[in-house]
């Protein structure tokens, strides 16, 4: 994350990796939540790096989406990034919240997921900054 908010000229926002680090605490779906207000440029430099990201990331993605579409042909690449997925939420998440065992339900899990994809995989034109924002304010 570092190295792409440095490719966007993020340098002033993000002037090291701690910084992104205490970012990410922020979010009070994870275990070690600290309780700080995130400013708005903070905001939109971590979605410019999402963005970025996505574009980066767009053929694994479609991957992803692909096996969830047609389990005949390929169902490991969607059993093993749901998986993963899930590892990743119980590993860092505090599974006592309602929204993470949301998450952890199968059903409600590939919903959210499959609509997260898809948000990211829209990233990757020129308006993706502006559907991604539009989408996480929604959310």
């Amino acid at each position: 994350m570092f190295a792409i908010s440095n490719k966007l000229n993020l340098n002033d926002i993000f002037p090291n990796k701690v910084t992104i680090w205490k970012l990410r605490n922020n979010n009070p779906l994870r275990k070690s939540y600290v309780n700080n207000n995130i400013k708005i440029d903070e905001f939109d430099a971590l979605i410019k790096i999402t963005v970025e990201m996505s574009r980066y990331l767009y053929p694994i993605i479609r991957e992803i989406l692909k096996s969830k579409e047609d389990p005949k042909n390929n169902t490991s690449v969607w059993v093993d990034f749901n998986k993963r997925f899930i590892e990743l939420i119980k590993e860092r998440f505090n599974s006592d919240s309602m929204k993470v065992k949301k998450l952890l339900y199968q059903a409600e899990n590939d919903e959210i997921v499959i609509k997260s994809l898809l948000t990211l995989s829209l990233c990757i034109s020129n308006q993706g900054y502006q559907k991604l924002r539009n989408f996480l304010f929604d959310f």
